[in-house]
């Protein structure tokens, strides 16, 4: 087995903490320094996906979590219509009474909360994003904020399926529907955190 497709298999699998996201080599049939990446025509592409060689070859992505909560906050979000639309973010008030049957999120003195984010020139196109809750942190006494500490959102990278537009023929111009897919390293921002202010409040 080559060495890219066999590094193209693990390393969606295990997620490595960076400072900036990074791109590496696209996706192609047979993996050559100096070789074009495949370009799909539309026909290949059912509604724009990606190949299932490729989804196949490259990671179980159901096995990340900002895959596997898109699912259970779609639900969440069809329940919660009748009720209107979700409310910006809002610092919460921390109750001991709450705390024994609330989520790891929900009972952190950095709280946040998922969104989805979308992007159909992605896969996965949909990713759950964390958002902190506070601005300050939560005051273990009080149980409200304070500004004594900061939130800050915590990242990881993510392998992901980048689509981009192409010509199957190799003419500059690109063709309606033709694609071809890379491999980008995209950083997911995954819960919050308390840290020092970089000056005085």
């Amino acid at each position: 087995m080559p060495v890219l497709q066999l590094l193209l298999g693990i390393l969606p699998l295990t997620w490595l903490p960076t400072s900036r996201a990074h791109h590496s080599h696209p996706l192609w049939g047979a993996p050559h320094p100096h070789r074009t990446p495949r370009c799909y025509s539309a026909e290949e592409l059912p509604d724009g996906q990606p190949p299932p060689h490729l989804l196949a070859r490259s990671a179980r992505w159901e096995q990340a979590l900002p895959v596997a909560l898109v699912s259970s906050l779609e639900a969440e979000g069809h329940r919660r219509q009748p009720q209107g639309a979700l409310a910006g973010p809002q610092c919460p008030v921390l109750r001991p009474e709450e705390v024994l049957t609330a989520d790891t999120h929900q009972r952190s003195i950095s709280p946040w909360r998922y969104r989805i984010d979308t992007d159909e020139s992605r896969y996965p196109q949909k990713l759950a994003f964390a958002e902190c809750l506070c601005r300050g942190c939560i005051s273990t006494r009080t149980g409200q904020e304070t500004a004594a500490l900061n939130s800050v959102r915590l990242h990881q990278s993510l392998l992901v399926l980048r689509r981009r537009p192409c010509s199957p023929d190799g003419a500059e111009a690109t063709s309606p529907g033709a694609f071809a897919f890379h491999t980008e390293f995209i950083r997911v921002p995954v819960g919050c955190t308390c840290v020092l202010p970089r000056s005085a409040p």
